[in-house]
């Protein structure tokens, strides 16, 4: 679910007046394409797999992959992800019409309604990306004060107990609404909010000092966190391509040496540990498949002293086949590098749209 603007500009939605003339527009001869370099270390392509891995599974009749069209820009801009924790693999298309006996559902459908067309705290320029994600939710939580786990990229903080509404609330509840305040909201309005009365802007901009309600949240300094879009209840093609995926980047990090966080009683964040997990819509099945991997932003060179070259990133792939695993491994985890040939965008830590 993502919380987007109503309407967002683009050149096929805008009407153009075009002046003809007589004579043919011919290019210069004098016009020199601009090379500029990118802003981060890549590699052109994926490498060739050295080892064994599974075929990329056959996509559902009707449903093939896109391998025609350039990926480079094709993410969704967004200024923060939220990971909601659900244990479960797979989500109703609609992922707020999910869970409706979990405190993670309850999660979704509060931060729609506080966040959505028309809540408390909309603004079309704060786009909220809502995912759920198969990690597990914390045990923290009771009947008595339901509350409900998330990660949130890119500040890469893990929240084990979000206050949650109750199921017959229509004001999301007030511990939700807190949550929104401290961490959700835009430390800066955009420019186009300028027209908005005071007290509206007041509203809508972040309030730092709320955060201190929330004193169990954890900063993630150290383990990348790879998550692959799973939502077979969306669409299918992601549905097929991401547990071989999950699979195999599970297996090639084992071999490199890094256990999954958060599970066996491996810590949250801890050099050596990595969190792999499928997660709902991030648009784009026909790009399937689709990998997100968030670099934290104390996470060091593997065997060195030297901080990582996307230390604070996150990096968005498209049309990886478990044959790319390997690569993307090798490339960006432990290297560094983007592969610019499944690049869809990315996210610095303040928010920013990365693009080659």
């Amino acid at each position: 679910m993502s919380l987007r603007p109503a309407f967002c500009w683009s050149p096929s939605r805008t009407s153009t007046t075009r002046f003809l003339s007589a004579t043919a527009y011919r290019p210069s001869p004098l016009r020199i394409p601009l090379d500029i370099p990118p802003p981060f270390p890549v590699a052109k392509t994926c490498p060739e797999s050295s080892c064994s891995c599974p075929p990329t599974p056959p996509m559902p009749a009707g449903l093939p992959i896109d391998y025609h069209q350039p990926l480079n820009g094709t993410m969704a801009a967004y200024a923060q992800q939220i990971l909601i924790c659900t244990g479960q693999r797979d989500w109703a298309s609609r992922i707020e019409d999910d869970g409706k006996h979990h405190a993670w559902g309850h999660l979704a459908r509060g931060l729609k309604r506080l966040l959505g067309r028309g809540g408390r705290f909309a603004d079309p320029f704060n786009n909220i990306l809502v995912s759920n994600s198969s990690f597990p939710p914390s045990s923290t939580s009771t009947s008595s004060s339901p509350t409900a786990s998330a990660f949130l990229f890119p500040s890469f903080r893990y929240f084990p107990s979000i206050p949650i509404p109750p199921p017959d609330s229509t004001n999301a509840g007030t511990g939700l609404s807190t949550f929104v305040q401290a961490f959700l909201l835009p430390k800066q309005l955009s420019a186009m909010a300028e027209s908005l009365p005071e007290t509206k802007k007041v509203e809508l901009t972040r309030k730092p000092a709320l955060a201190s309600h929330f004193t169990d949240a954890m900063d993630l300094h150290h383990s990348p966190v790879i998550l692959i879009c799973g939502h077979g209840g969306r669409d299918k093609r992601c549905g097929v391509m991401a547990p071989v995926l999950e699979t195999e980047f599970q297996s090639v990090l084992r071999a490199k040496g890094f256990s999954s966080a958060g599970s066996d009683g491996n810590p949250i964040d801890s050099p050596g540990h990595a969190h792999i997990g499928l997660i709902s819509h991030i648009g784009g099945h026909k790009y399937a498949g689709n990998v997100i991997v968030y670099l934290p932003p104390g996470m060091m060179m593997k065997d060195s002293s030297t901080s990582h070259p996307l230390a604070g990133k996150g990096i968005w792939y498209g049309r990886i086949e478990p044959k790319h695993v390997q690569g993307v491994v090798e490339e960006t985890i432990l290297g560094g590098k983007v592969v610019t040939d499944h690049f869809r965008g990315g996210i610095d830590r303040s928010g920013n749209i990365l693009r080659l």
